[in-house]
């Protein structure tokens, strides 16, 4: 997603497998252990499902737009 500083930086939509939960301090928690610090992900939005395309294929422009669409608040909540 964009950002002012880095230009772009990341972000997780996250869809729990049934019957389980799911924070997004855990799925930051979980990336900052494996993952490099630049590739952190900066949002995290925990979904019920994801945008498909007809063979299945997730519509990241979508998750884009929704993304840009969001009240500012909403976006520092999930900031973390």
């Amino acid at each position: 997603v964009p950002d002012l500083r880095l230009g772009e930086v990341g972000a997780a939509f996250v869809t729990p497998r049934p019957g389980s939960t799911v924070t997004p301090g855990d799925v930051a928690a979980w990336a900052r252990q494996r993952l490099a610090n630049f590739k952190v992900p900066r949002y995290v939005f925990i979904a019920s499902t994801l945008p498909t395309n007809a063979s299945g294929k997730v519509l990241k422009y979508v998750l884009q737009r929704q993304f840009a669409d969001l009240d500012p608040a909403v976006k520092a909540e999930a900031a973390g």
